[in-house]
C-alpha cells in the first residue's frame, strides 16, 4: 500500500509516493491554478509508477494551495508536514529552516518529529525564493546556476534593503555606478543569509539545524548561513520535497 503527499507551493508544487521510504517524488512548477497543478502532479506520479488508485491509503495536502485540492482525503499545515519530512530524513534535526516561494519559516521539532515552537513570516517575500527570483531578473543571471557563477572569494556588495521593491531600485542604482553584478548578487545572498539568522533566533535553534526549500539546493547560500550561525547545517538530497514527504507520512 502506498500513501501521497502533495505540497502545493508558490512556485513549485511538490509529490511523493510513499509505502515506508520515499518510491517517487515529483516536482512541477504551480502556475496559475494550484488546484490544476496538484492534480497533475497527483496524475503523473501515479501514472509513472503504475500505481492503481486502490493501492493509496490516503492522499494528503499541505502547503497555501491545499485547500483548493478537492480530490484529497486531508490537508494538513505545512508546519506539521515539514516537521514529519526533515524527521523521517534525518532524526538528529530539532530546528527546521525553510525558505520558500514566498515565505520563511523556523520550526522546533521533538525527538519524534512533533512541531515544539514555530515562526512563520509570510507578511512579507525579504529572503524569500521570489525575492532572489526579481533580484536574478533584474541582474540578468541565472538562479539555477548561482553556485557554478559566484564564489566566496568575491567581495560581496551590502543590499541596505531587503524590500523586494526598494532592493530592486537599489540594485539598479549599483549597476549604473559600474558596481560588478556578481558581487551585488552575492550581497544579496548575504541579505538572505542575514534574514534567515535573525529568525532563528525566534525559537530554539541550538539544536541541530535542517534546510529546506529551493533556495537550500545552493551550497552557496547553505555556507553563508553556517558562518553566521557557526554550526553544519543538514541539507536533505532534495530539499524541496519535504513538506510533500511528510504529508505522504501522514497519511500512510
Amino acid at each position: 500500500m502506498y500513501s501521497i503527499g502533495i505540497d502545493s507551493g508558490s512556485v513549485a508544487t511538490k509529490a511523493v509516493l510513499f509505502n515506508g521510504e520515499i518510491v517517487d517524488s515529483i516536482i512541477i512548477p504551480t502556475g496559475w491554478s494550484p488546484k490544476e497543478s496538484a492534480k497533475e502532479a497527483y496524475n503523473k506520479i501515479i501514472e509513472r509508477n503504475n500505481v492503481d488508485k486502490s493501492q493509496v491509503k490516503k492522499v494528503i495536502g499541505t502547503g497555501y494551495g491545499r485547500i483548493s485540492m478537492d480530490f484529497i482525503d486531508k490537508a494538513i499545515t505545512e508546519i506539521t508536514c515539514h516537521a514529519k519530512g526533515m524527521h523521517f530524513l534525518n532524526p538528529n534535526i530539532r530546528t527546521i529552516l525553510d525558505i520558500g516561494g514566498q515565505d520563511s519559516k523556523v520550526i522546533s521539532i521533538d525527538e519524534n518529529g512533533n512541531v515544539l515552537d514555530f515562526f512563520m513570516n509570510d507578511k512579507c517575500a525579504a529572503g524569500t525564493g521570489r525575492f532572489l527570483q526579481v533580484m536574478a531578473v533584474t541582474l540578468n543571471m541565472d538562479i539555477e546556476n548561482i553556485d557554478e557563477e559566484l564564489n566566496e572569494e568575491l567581495t560581496p556588495q551590502k543590499i541596505s534593503s531587503m524590500c523586494t521593491v526598494f532592493a530592486e531600485s537599489e540594485i539598479i542604482s549599483l549597476l549604473a555606478k559600474g558596481i560588478d553584478k556578481k558581487s551585488i548578487f552575492l550581497g544579496i545572498l548575504e541579505s538572505i543569509g542575514n534574514r534567515a539568522f535573525s529568525i532563528l533566533h525566534k525559537v530554539n535553534s541550538n539544536e541541530t539545524i535542517g534546510f529546506s526549500g529551493g533556495i537550500a539546493r545552493s551550497n552557496l547560500v547553505k555556507n553563508i548561513i553556517e558562518k553566521k550561525v557557526k554550526k553544519e547545517i543538514y541539507v536533505p538530497n532534495d530539499s524541496q520535497i519535504v513538506g510533500a514527504l511528510g504529508a505522504a507520512i501522514k497519511g500512510f
